[in-house]
């Protein structure tokens, strides 16, 4: 066996892309075999210097790659991300302390480039809370029992005066961004896209390896003209006995930056003739689809789980970057056992009008690991709840309750999307 040390942890170099990709998909269990049109593609993703490997010889056998993202904070604020994706350790190489040093050269980068945090999507949940990072937003999906919903099969237009329109991906290549952007600001957790999201997402380019199928893509306006909504959905062809239609209608993705647009195109998708099963995709956990239809139980979870992983790499920043609706002071022991790249006490002053956090020497008020301090950044984890499961620790009595009253948010947030 090949000792840890002789194995190359670096940046890979163009001409080992081809290998690196090949370890890729062994780590994600796709065939390893890759089509040069998919290399081709998937060139477009990478930034130099930003797609690591570990190298044993000549084979690359982990993988990492990470690239500038923004993410928003409460209160809309865009904070500097360095975003993490693709990363694999092949089965061969496991507890060798590969993916700790590709994730100890990431984040020490990340932090020489101002980076204010780290940002994933974890498949494994004990991964990575041993490297700072903490699960900051929720995901849920529902499954639509649309004869159950209590919705008028007629119904043929929004009430609002709005209206809906099938368009092509030209169209949302051109409307989509914008609709993003206004989303984006208003919704803590969000993250950007690039133009190569609307590229991939609407077949112009194939990441993916496999045959592309266009989804439809429905567009709301509202009474006036603006565009507030789409969705990109998909059906299948599925009867029953007696040749009754039982279609499901999966949604790729629906954004929406107003109530009416959401209304109308969940009461669109549930009005598709043929169509007996909508199913959401990832949507935030206090969503309102639910409760827009008249029997909100026509609407099942099937699936609840953490999504977007925050690693805070610099606490003042991250904390004054937000908003807070009440007032009040916090000092905060901050305990970062992995890198040491973050940790300290702080004095948290905030309110209304801003925010402002120092370095003290004062007693904490509560101590906890910066990974409990990104679950707790975006507002939707409880100081309480996490002091009751042992994992922040009073020093003075009600610090809890007072980090709640300050950090939790009236809306929870949202990650809308997979990187």
């Amino acid at each position: 066996m090949t000792r840890p040390s002789d194995i190359d942890v670096r940046p890979m170099t163009e001409a080992e892309f081809p290998d690196w990709h090949r370890a890729l998909n062994t780590g994600f269990l796709m065939s390893p075999a890759v089509a040069a049109e998919q290399l081709e593609a998937r060139r477009n993703l990478f930034v130099p210097g930003r797609s690591t490997g570990a190298f044993d010889g000549e084979r690359c056998v982990a993988t990492f790659r990470s690239f500038d993202q923004e993410i928003t904070a409460v209160g809309g604020a865009l904070v500097q991300a360095d975003a993490i994706s693709n990363v694999t350790v092949t089965a061969t190489h496991r507890r060798r302390g590969l993916l700790t040093r590709m994730m100890a050269r990431e984040l020490a980068a990340a932090k020489d480039r101002g980076d204010v945090v780290a940002t994933l999507i974890a498949a494994e949940y004990p991964i990575y809370g041993r490297y700072g990072f903490g699960p900051a937003t929720t995901m849920t999906e529902w499954t639509v029992d649309v004869p159950r919903a209590g919705l008028d099969r007629r119904w043929a237009a929004p009430e609002d005066g709005g209206r809906i329109d099938l368009v092509d991906g030209e169209d949302v290549r051109t409307l989509g961004p914008g609709l993003h952007e206004r989303l984006r600001r208003a919704q803590p957790g969000a993250v950007s896209r690039a133009e190569l999201w609307w590229l991939t997402r609407t077949g112009v380019l194939n990441v993916n390896g496999t045959p592309w199928t266009e989804p439809f893509y429905a567009l709301y306006r509202s009474a006036d003209g603006a565009v507030e909504g789409q969705a990109a959905y998909r059906a299948d062809d599925h009867w029953g006995d007696a040749k009754q239609p039982l279609n499901t209608a999966t949604v790729d993705w629906l954004l929406a930056v107003t109530p009416a647009a959401e209304r109308a195109l969940w009461h669109y998708l549930c009005s598709i003739d043929w169509i007996t099963t909508v199913k959401s995709g990832w949507r935030s956990p206090d969503d309102l689809l639910p409760h827009l239809l008249p029997d909100p139980r026509a609407a099942r979870i099937t699936t609840q789980a953490d999504w977007l992983w925050v690693r805070i790499l610099d606490v003042v920043r991250a904390l004054e970057a937000r908003t807070y609706e009440g007032r009040g002071s916090l000092v905060l022991e901050v305990v970062d056992r992995w890198g040491g790249l973050t940790g300290g006490r702080w004095r948290l002053e905030a309110g209304p009008d801003g925010a402002a956090c120092t370095p003290t020497t004062e007693s904490a008020h509560l101590v906890l690991d910066v990974g409990e301090l990104a679950a707790l950044w975006l507002g939707d984890e409880s100081a309480v709840r996490l002091a009751a499961l042992g994992r922040v620790r009073e020093e003075r009595a009600g610090a809890a309750r007072v980090a709640d009253a300050l950090l939790r948010t009236s809306r929870r947030p949202w990650c809308p999307d997979m990187f």
